[in-house]
């Protein structure tokens, strides 16, 4: 597998990526490609990053996997994660492996984890020149995935506090609020192990209100006529599956969901077989490498 390690702008910052190209193919020959992206803080190396690399080159896809700002090997505020922003670098990617000699520039398509998956589905909605989309554990509404995720009245009084004082504090320091990342985004102990070293493990507060704002569902039905598959777990115990009903009801046609029963939210770096073969049969079907 050919291996280049690339860079980009966005935003004033230098993104750093890694463009892979399989072995098969012939010299000159433009291929489909994928723009996969990385978490809630996470980076370019996690599982739900290779996984989905590994499996999409084995078909023949080429792909690139970068760090959004602020993350892993790229420039940007540790930390400072706000959801437009994350967007503006996936546009960026775009244009950076439209170019690369290797790819076909009119058929990139994006697929993404979680937070990936929102800017994913978001990017898609608002850049025709995204070809598709596809989601694992997505949402559309942050403010409803927020109160899936601290649900009771004092959680949910505690996360909207903090919200409120990180607002309080940047008025009185002008600097921003650093709040844990579990205090955002709860993550069961069973799923420590997919949270990677080099995650980041601390955010503003800022970042936390951008995710509370941020509503891929307005912009998920101008997607179409480009398709779309939504994969989600049936019981998801980091991001509420009915974010992913939410979208599908949204969206347009072409656009296809699927929930599992055996698995969860990082079922993109779990390998499982039954995911990966539904992602296939829709690849032959919607996004081939020979059109």
């Amino acid at each position: 597998m050919a291996e280049e390690r690339v860079t980009f702008r966005s935003g004033g910052f230098e993104l750093a990526g890694i463009v892979r190209v399989p072995d098969a193919q012939p010299a000159g020959e433009r291929r489909p490609a994928f723009l996969v992206l990385h978490g809630f803080g996470s980076h370019k190396g996690a599982g739900n990053v290779l996984g989905p690399c590994g499996v999409l080159e084995s078909l023949g896809y080429v792909t690139l996997r970068f760090d959004m700002r602020g993350c892993g090997e790229s420039e940007g505020r540790r930390g400072h994660l706000i959801c437009l922003e994350q967007v503006e670098d996936t546009r960026a990617a775009l244009g950076c492996l439209a170019g690369h000699p290797a790819v076909d520039g009119s058929r990139i398509a994006v697929i993404g984890s979680s937070f990936g998956a929102a800017v994913a589905l978001y990017t898609g909605g608002v850049d025709p020149r995204v070809a598709a989309v596809v989601s694992s554990g997505g949402w559309g509404h942050g403010e409803i995935k927020f109160r899936g995720q601290h649900p009771g009245e004092e959680a949910w009084a505690r996360f909207t506090g903090m919200l409120e004082e990180g607002r309080r504090h940047r008025e009185r320091t002008g600097e921003s609020l650093m709040v844990p990342r579990m205090d955002i985004v709860p993550v069961r102990a069973g799923l420590h192990r997919e949270i990677l070293p080099g995650s980041l493990q601390s955010f503003t507060a800022e970042t936390a209100q951008s995710m509370f704002d941020f509503r891929a569902e307005d912009v998920v039905g101008a997607i179409a006529p480009r398709p779309l598959l939504l994969l989600h777990s049936s019981f998801d115990s980091v991001t509420p599956t009915e974010q992913s009903l939410r979208l599908f009801a949204r969206a347009r046609s072409p656009v296809d969901l699927h929930l599992f029963s055996d698995t969860d939210h990082f079922m993109l770096a779990e390998g499982n077989q039954r995911v990966w073969n539904v992602v296939r049969d829709w690849l032959a079907r919607y996004f081939p490498v020979t059109p």
